[in-house]
């Protein structure tokens, strides 16, 4: 493999100086993250100095899902990162002339001594195998090149297209073999410069993204910013820096009042080019670097993105989000679906976008069919053979070993259906239907019915109270939090709830979680099914899912002590606060209300659970762009704990989440929403302002 030569003359080489100030520049500080955020014409970067025990520096691009990252030895005592010059764009040339686009940033570090560990130039999903398992291909490693005041790692692409780079050069200190010391009294102060030669992504910007209704919350914005591309939508930062299906189309159904409608297509499209031939929803891409690897492998060549198609829930997504959008919010849906589209796995095939979304719901429609024709377990949408995970519980123990998750078959496979009656009944797709489509399409209402009568059924729990109550005191106990106000909430009647999954023998998983909230969204359960949804999860924890902190995911309290403790609050998918689930209940809700046809009580229900969830959501405004976040109880309430800032919780959390800028669009009612300060207009001016530096 050639490599890069990348000497100390490099930045005057073919260098170009950084613009004055970039297009959106940004900064926040997660548990002991420090995240920086840059975009600026072909240059998009989120730099990320972790301090604490294990320090490490890394820089994640959109380009390509690329990335730099350098991790040091575990030290002795923690120490802290000072971010002194954020990063700012960087336009580079390798050594053939060829062009990188990358950053600069100067930070200093509280430590006497780090020691490198390991460094890395590559694609993010190589990084994130690194920072979980400890291990990388061996093909994507270089040897770092240290000369005088400077460490660097750089090679070129596995294919020898244009590649990577990171360089740190001590600008306070020394190098010694592979350490960093610092001069007696004073912080170790690097310069920090990363670069990717992959393409670079076209953004979108924040007036082609929102329209007049969206929230001016700047942070929400500069993180949708940060993830908007004509391309596709990013999931999140740093972790997850390019598509992922269900967490596009989830966020394009959230976010759908405050889009604009090239923003929704541009959301629509990423995710119908990525269908495979049978009309499943493409899960997440390998992309660049990591493409490549696959495909050697499988003693394939080229670069074309690698899908995974692994998962069931984004399947039964595509057709609601498409309906609502086509039939309720589209300025021209005819011409919309007559629009080409080119195929990201096959880039020579290229279709109209409404013969895509067909092909869809033939998929839906088929793997349907079986169940509403003869309900029964093994009829449900399964997990796919070998596979833990199918939907956004997508941990190993994200539904307790579960195979039929209830989301997927109470609630999104109907609206799935639902979705596909209502275009068949609205014409829309009448030129791209052959006769078979027609008659598959023409029973879609009727299967909806047959599943909406027969799945949900199947989950439904209940629990004397009995019982109950001495599941809540003995996991309270063993949690160390109070069992008090569960106990009251739960009175003297049975714990009614659905099932997180079926396991695969139909056993149900006890475990109470948030899910219901799709129900919410995506269909219009009877008075007394939103009775009991909504009591199930606002009961106070461990009896329902409400805290302090946020609405959990999950409680396990009626589950045996094994499975408790997989559902921890340091577990992905345990008792942790996921933003992006909260706003998808506070939809729900908001949904629910507009109904007419739901008696006082349900309704009275209905308001005080908004009003007590917009609390928890107003309350935790700090973190409510972050992925997830956790808890710990102190001081007789659950606080906030950034996820990843503590030595058990099993990764981190990403500082910028697609799904997780939802309340652009989901909002509180006007009689508790807070006074808010008008967002500066759109437009390149609109992020020029520095963020504060991190305390």
């Amino acid at each position: 493999m050639r490599q890069f030569i990348f000497l100390t003359a490099l930045l005057t080489l073919g260098a170009t100086p950084p613009p004055a100030a970039p297009e959106l520049a940004y900064q926040l500080v997660e548990g002991r993250n420090i995240n920086a955020f840059v975009r600026d014409g072909p240059v998009a970067a989120h730099l990320l100095l972790r301090s604490g025990l294990d320090p490490r520096i890394l820089i994640a691009f959109p380009a390509g899902n690329s990335g730099v990252a350098l991790w040091f030895d575990r030290v002795a005592a923690p120490v802290t990162w000072r971010l002194e010059q954020p990063p700012l764009p960087l336009g580079l040339n390798d050594a053939q002339g060829r062009p990188l686009h990358g950053v600069r940033a100067v930070a200093s570090v509280d430590a006497a001594r780090l020691v490198v560990k390991q460094g890395l130039v590559t694609n993010v999903r190589y990084l994130r195998d690194y920072q979980a398992i400890a291990k990388f291909p061996p093909e994507v490693g270089v040897a770092p090149r240290t000369g005088g005041d400077t460490i660097e790692w750089a090679r070129d692409r596995l294919d020898g297209a244009p590649g990577y780079l990171l360089r740190v050069r001590v600008l306070s200190g020394r190098i010694a073999g592979q350490a960093i010391t610092a001069n007696p009294g004073q912080p170790i102060r690097l310069e920090i410069i990363g670069a990717t030669g992959d393409p670079p992504l076209s953004g979108l910007t924040e007036a082609e993204l929102l329209n007049a209704r969206a929230a001016p919350d700047r942070a929400a914005r500069n993180a949708l910013r940060f993830l908007s591309y004509r391309e596709k939508f990013l999931a999140g930062s740093w972790r997850f820096n390019t598509y992922f299906g269900r967490d596009t189309l989830m966020s394009v159904r959230l976010l759908m009042p405050a889009l604009q409608p090239a923003a929704i297509e541009a959301g629509l499209n990423a995710v119908l080019a990525r269908l495979n031939p049978a009309g499943e929803v493409a899960h997440e891409e390998g992309i660049a670097e990591f493409a490549i690897m696959e495909k050697r492998r499988a003693s394939e060549r080229g670069n074309a993105a690698e899908l995974d198609y692994f998962m069931v829930d984004d399947d039964y997504m595509l057709a609601p989000v498409a309906a609502a959008y086509l039939l309720d919010r589209a300025p021209d849906a005819r011409a919309y679906l007559a629009r080409g589209l080119t195929s990201v796995a096959a880039p020579d095939r290229q279709e109209k976008v409404g013969a895509a979304l067909v092909r869809n719901l033939r998929f839906v429609i088929a793997q349907a069919r079986p169940f509403a024709q003869a309900p029964a377990v093994e009829r449900l949408i399964a997990f796919k053979p070998g596979r833990a995970a199918g939907q956004w519980r997508d941990s190993n123990d994200g539904v307790g070993g579960g195979r039929y998750a209830y989301d997927v078959n109470a609630v999104l496979v109907p609206a799935a259906l639902d979705a596909a009656a209502r275009l068949y009944a609205a014409g829309l797709l009448d030129p791209y239907l052959s006769a078979d489509d027609r008659q598959a399409l023409g029973e879609a209402a009727r299967l909806a019915k047959a599943w909406r009568e027969a799945a949900p059924p199947l989950f439904a729990q209940s629990v004397p109270a009995v019982e109950a109550a001495s599941a809540i005191r003995g996991y309270a106990a063993r949690l160390g939090v109070p069992a008090a106000p569960a106990l009251a909430a739960l009175g003297a009647g049975p714990l009614d709830y659905h099932a997180i999954a079926l396991d695969a023998d139909g056993k149900p998983v006890p475990i109470l979680h948030s899910d219901e909230g799709f129900a919410l969204m995506f269909a219009q359960p009877s008075a007394g099914a939103l009775d009991r949804a909504v009591t199930a999860m606002m009961r106070p924890f461990p009896a329902g899912l409400m805290t302090d902190a946020g609405l959990l995911v999950a409680s396990p309290v009626l589950a045996p002590v094994a499975m408790q403790a997989k559902f921890t609050p340091a577990a992905y998918h345990g008792a942790v606060v996921w933003s992006w689930q909260q706003a998808l209940l506070a939809a729900g809700l908001e949904r629910q209300l507009a109904r007419t046809d739901l008696p006082p009580g349900t309704r009275a229900r209905l308001r005080d659970a908004q009003a007590k969830l917009w609390r928890v959501i107003l309350a935790a405004r700090a973190v409510a762009n972050s992925e997830l976040w956790s808890w710990r109880y102190a001081g007789g309430r659950y606080q906030v704990v950034a996820f990843g800032a503590g030595r058990q919780d099993v990764d981190e959390s990403n500082a910028a989440q697609l799904w997780s800028t939802v309340y652009l669009a989901v909002r509180p009612p006007a009689a508790i929403r807070p006074p808010e300060r008008p967002s500066p207009s759109a437009g390149r001016g609109a992020d020029r302002a520095r963020a504060p530096r991190p305390r």
